[in-house]
């Protein structure tokens, strides 16, 4: 009887990369969202959002703003600075956030264990700019809008839920980058031996 040795090669993958893929790909649908939606900024008979502003039906005048009453429609969002940033801020988000979890998907299908942490490390920066790039547009949008608030021409303001799926955007966008922190040597591989005997 004749003894040969195996060795096989067992490549084990954590799920921790795989939370931050779904992360990243809820991040996309929120920050779409955030981005259409004209429900960053409310009140009486007015709404804002980064690319419009909406005027309803009998909206209390004067206009926030002293924007002029063209009657009752969407119209494109006043040339403010503060705006533009927070649109240009969360478009790029957008973007880096796509490109990060495109890496992630690439890095869990690499069966190359280099590549793979390369396209984990470089998904990991994507993420964060991602992540700077939020913060900085919710922070600076009710800083700035606070600033003008003498010219709002209403005295209830409130925040709509575009703004408050911005925040949630940015809860897992940073869980993301936890995620794909965590762990780096999350794929490891082992070698198992196994002895077959055959008879000659």
């Amino acid at each position: 009887m004749a003894q040969s040795t195996t060795v096989e090669t067992i490549t084990i993958t954590r799920p921790l990369k795989v939370i931050a893929l779904i992360c990243g790909l809820i991040v996309i649908v929120l920050m779409l969202l955030t981005l259409t939606s004209t429900d960053w900024l409310l009140s009486a008979g007015w709404r804002q959002g980064l690319f419009s502003h909406c005027i309803a039906v009998n909206a209390p005048t004067p206009l926030p703003f002293n924007v002029p009453d063209n009657g009752p429609d969407c119209y494109p969002t006043r040339e403010v600075g503060y705006i533009r940033v927070a649109a240009a801020l969360c478009i790029v988000t957008l973007v880096t956030d796509i490109v990060a979890t495109l890496l992630t998907g690439l890095g869990l299908r690499s069966k190359d264990q280099r590549t793979k942490y390369k396209f984990y490390r470089v998904a990991v920066y994507v993420m964060l700019l991602a992540l700077l790039s939020l913060l900085i547009a919710l922070i600076v949008y009710p800083v700035c809008f606070a600033a003008e608030l003498n010219l709002g021409n209403r005295t209830v303001w409130e925040f709509g839920w575009a703004y408050g799926v911005g925040w949630g955007a940015g809860i897992f966008l940073f869980g993301a980058v936890v995620l794909l922190l965590c762990n780096k040597e999350s794929e490891e591989i082992y070698y198992k031996e196994r002895k077959v005997t055959s008879t000659a």
